[in-house]
């Protein structure tokens, strides 16, 4: 009886130990599950809300483009596409408006040359003390919308059709460099990912 006892009580141990060998790897696991998904569906989000602000932006009309010479440095029919964007991100719980300091719209546009501009939202960020350079190579995140009002189709063949181009980039904070951590110490991960959508359509007006 004390020798099947013995027995019995090294089973366990082993059990144990094979549980405590198994269990930083079923974390990682589980954690990954849950931050890939969660990428994927801020990923998803971002191409909505920049389908929707291509929409938008294709019933705009162009007569503000130019100043003649010169392209308008801030249109104003933009800011509707750029407000429907932000509103589409803040209601899907992209933006943390809990913290978002001066993330808010309307804001200036940089021209980027020809009919495009790029919208830079700052003061969005989920970790104000992240200094960790990533998405748009800024230690802060920052929603990021260019919108191109002279698309055209690299295929096009005449008559072309202009259209408009809206992309949407928007950083996300990855949890699981933290628990690969547990089987790999030492090397480092990136801490965040820039997520790019973009939508285009046929310009309305």
């Amino acid at each position: 009886m004390r020798r099947l006892s013995a027995l019995a009580n090294r089973t366990e141990g082993s059990a144990l130990l094979e549980f405590a060998i198994v269990l930083p790897l079923l974390v990682v696991f589980v954690v990954g599950i849950y931050d890939f998904s969660g990428a994927y569906n801020q990923k998803q989000k971002i191409a909505h809300a920049a389908q929707a602000g291509a929409i938008v932006a294709g019933g705009q009309p162009t007569g503000d483009m130019y100043i003649d010479p010169l392209p308008n440095p801030d249109p104003e029919s933009l800011q509707p596409v750029v407000s429907v964007i932000f509103n589409s991100l803040a209601a899907d719980g992209v933006l943390p408006l809990a913290n978002q300091g001066t993330c808010a719209v309307p804001v200036t546009p940089t021209p980027n040359g020809g009919l495009s501009w790029t919208y830079t939202i700052s003061g969005c960020w989920s970790y104000p003390t992240d200094a960790t350079p990533g998405c748009l190579n800024d230690p802060a995140d920052k929603l990021r919308i260019e919108i191109d009002r002279g698309w055209v189709p690299t295929e096009a063949t005449p008559p072309v059709t202009v259209g408009t181009q809206v992309t949407v980039s928007y950083p996300y904070h990855w949890r699981f460099n933290s628990a690969i951590q547990l089987l790999f110490p030492g090397p480092g991960y990136s801490a965040k990912t820039c997520l790019s959508e973009t939508a285009t359509v046929h310009n309305q007006m």
